[in-house]
This record gives structure tokens, C-alpha cells and sequence, in this order.
């Protein structure tokens, strides 16, 4: 059912704010709960813009971001696209990396799946928690080889946060249709490991034998329940994200934006040099 009213509001994907005409006030319960002055979303646009303007630095104004992702995404898209060469760097590189080391510190709510190897033999009981049955693009990470920053574990949710930002705000892809995902399988990080925010498994990583099943398990419950899905791995050590892309890449839809994107721009570059 369509929510209305104060639910309405609280709705990320269906929200609009104030740029709610009062005809759609009057339709959808809204009256009274909004200020009475009607905006454009260009109005928006640029209230936002002049927020982030404010604002020092820019871990300020990626959390900013993330906030309004959380509450308006039409706003969030919006602002993103009307100037990506100012807002790519916020809500990915290099921005990102800060707030992936601070995930725990900055952590305002869950956004995406945290799906633990303590959950193994559970994982499509867990992935069926997702409010979307169709899901078309899962970015997932194990979380430790963030960029270049190394193992930060649980913390690494920030990297599929983003990347999937840039499908929407770059390539169209509707959000709903997105799925950012964390593969948390411990951590060999003693920051970490003494960090009381921490919002991972406190447990040294699983290699092996064990950790490919893991893999397996999660590839097998989303080709059940998403079988429309790409899955794109990103940001895995090498001596996982080679063999896992060997083991998957004919099999399923999928790739590996480290090894195979990074390989692909720099074919390009010389191309057209």
C-alpha cells in the first residue's frame, strides 16, 4: 500500500519534501505536517548546495549527503547531479575512505545488508529481509582491502554505499533496483579490534575453504532470489578477487570493478590516445 501522511514523509524513496504541491498535500495527508509554502526542487537544489557551501570540511559534507539520502532521495539525486564534478568526490573517492575509517563513529542508520559468516547456512533467510523483490545491481565487499586504505572490515559499507550512489546519479539506474552489501567475515585489524564502535564481527578473518563457501552460499541465495541480479566485487584483497572472479565470471552475471573496470579505463585511455 502506498503510505501517506506522516509515513509518507519518513519514506526516502517517496519523499519529495516540500516540493509537494498543495494538491498532493490535500491527497496524500500532508497538510499540516510540511511548512505551507510550496518549493520547486530547484529551490531545494540550491538550499542545499548552500549548506554544503558552509561547511569546512569534507567528511561535514558527506554526512550532510548521507542524511539527505536517508530522508529525500529524489533531493539526494538531484543535488548530486547538478554539479557531479563537486559531489563525485563526497560521496565516493577520496571522500570515502575518512568515512569508511570512522564508519563506526559517524554511523547514523543501517543502509544496505550486513550479511556475518556466523549467519552461514541462513544467508537467503537474511537476504529476504530486503524490502525490494527485485534487485538488478548488488556491489559487495569483504571490506578488506578498502581502496587504499587496507582491512576495515564492516566498515568498508561505505564503498558499496557509493558506488551505488554513482549508478543512480550517473547511469539512471533507479535506486530501489540497488542493493549495497558487506560480506563480514572478521577482521585482522587490532584498530579495530580496540575500537568499542566497532560495528563488525570481533573475530580474526576466515580464510580457506570456509570463506568460499561463505562466498558460495551468498552467490547461490542471490541467484534465488534475484536471478536478474548483476553482482559487482569490489574492493576484496587480490588473493580472493582473483580466484573469486575466475570461479563466478562464466557462471553468473558479474564482475570486478578492481581487476576488470580498472583494466577496461586504462584499454580506453590508450585507444584514444
Amino acid at each position: 500500500m502506498y503510505p501517506a501522511g506522516y509515513d509518507l514523509l519518513r519514506s526516502p524513496r517517496l519523499n519529495k519534501g516540500t516540493a509537494f504541491t498543495e494538491e498532493e498535500r490535500r491527497a496524500l495527508g500532508l497538510e499540516g505536517l510540511l511548512p505551507p509554502a510550496v518549493t520547486t526542487l530547484a529551490l531545494q537544489v540550491a538550499r542545499r548546495h548552500a549548506e554544503i557551501a558552509a561547511l569546512d570540511h569534507d567528511l561535514q559534507k558527506y554526512l550532510v549527503l548521507s542524511d539527505l539520502q536517508a530522508r529525500n532521495e529524489t533531493l539526494y539525486y538531484a543535488v548530486l547531479m547538478s554539479d557531479p564534478a563537486s559531489y563525485m568526490p563526497l560521496v565516493y573517492t577520496p571522500t570515502v575512505g575518512e568515512a569508511c575509517q570512522k564508519f563506526g563513529h559517524i554511523f547514523r542508520q543501517a543502509r544496505g545488508m550486513y550479511l556475518p559468516i556466523s549467519a552461514r547456512g541462513r544467508l537467503k533467510q537474511l537476504l529476504s529481509n530486503w524490502s525490494e523483490e527485485d534487485v538488478r545491481f548488488i556491489v559487495v565487499t569483504d571490506g578488506e582491502r578498502i581502496l587504499g586504505l587496507g582491512d576495515l572490515g564492516a566498515g568498508g559499507m561505505g564503498i558499496p554505499i557509493g558506488k551505488l550512489s554513482l549508478y543512480t546519479a550517473c547511469a539512471g539506474v533507479p535506486p530501489q533496483y540497488c542493493l549495497p552489501i558487506v560480506l563480514d567475515v572478521g577482521t585482522n585489524n587490532q584498530v579495530l579490534f580496540d575500537d568499542p564502535l566497532y560495528q563488525g564481527l570481533r573475530q580474526h578473518r576466515v580464510r580457506g575453504e570456509a570463506y568460499l563457501a561463505f562466498v558460495d552460499e551468498f552467490v547461490a541465495a542471490v541467484q534465488q532470489l534475484y536471478p536478474k541480479c548483476c553482482i559487482q566485487w569490489e574492493d576484496f584483497a587480490n588473493f580472493n578477487a582473483v580466484p573469486i572472479l575466475a570461479r563466478y565470471r562464466d557462471k553468473i552475471c558479474t564482475f570486478n570493478d578492481d581487476i576488470q573496470g580498472t583494466a577496461g579505463v586504462a584499454l580506453a585511455g590508450i585507444y584514444g590516445a
